[in-house]
């Protein structure tokens, strides 16, 4: 049984390590045994201490502790279509790095996501979605906007990557006083990636 206790604090830059050394062997088809002990359960009875926060989408396709590695108490999940940054989502956020004192901030897109191809529909077709769908899509058409000035010879990439970007964006540059004094004192990071579904790997592509 591997077991890989973390020394606290840890540093943002060891904990984005971690994260990537997890995806290397993700997408080598290494799979390490993780700690699901009843010894393990109950000691996360007395509380956590994620080493790093998440923002993802929540398709089916991309299970964070498992593209990472990782296991029990080790990720704080904050998961939605298209991995935006809502109130709620916000809120999670906060808690993660205010309370538990999680010093790494990764937002998560990925490969062919539905979400940014449904804002892309709305952009280039007029599409118009129904109830609720619609709203959650809107906070994802100005990363389409913005990638269709870009050259790509792939919109919905372009326009996940520039998702994500916008999104690290608000987030290093947010007013909440929760994020910036941890950012300002170098204990918290924010970064951006996007996971290949075909090859299993994730690309840290804005690391600020």
């Amino acid at each position: 049984m591997e077991m890989e206790p973390l020394a606290k604090p840890i540093t943002p830059d060891a904990a984005l390590e971690l994260l990537r050394s997890g995806n290397r062997d993700f997408a080598a088809g290494k799979t390490p045994d993780r700690d699901k002990s009843e010894e393990r359960r109950q000691a996360l009875t007395e509380g956590q201490s994620p080493f790093a926060t998440l923002v993802c989408c929540s398709d089916s396709r991309v299970p964070p502790e498992l593209l990472f590695g990782r296991g029990l108490g080790e990720l704080f999940v904050v998961r939605n279509a298209g991995n935006v940054v809502d109130t709620v989502a916000m809120g999670s956020i906060e808690y993660a790095v205010a309370v538990l004192k999680s010093p790494l901030i990764v937002v998560l897109g990925h490969q062919k996501c539905g979400a940014v191809d449904a804002a892309i529909n709305v952009v280039e077709k007029g599409t118009n979605y129904p109830g609720s769908i619609g709203r959650m899509i809107e906070p994802i058409v100005p990363a389409v906007l913005a990638a269709q000035r870009t050259p790509s010879t792939d919109l919905l990439d372009a326009s996940t990557r520039a998702n994500v970007a916008r999104i690290v964006n608000n987030l290093r540059t947010a007013s909440e006083p929760m994020l910036m004094a941890p950012l300002a004192a170098g204990e918290l990071r924010v970064v951006g990636a996007t996971y290949s579904l075909a090859q299993g790997e994730v690309d840290f592509f804005d690391l600020g």
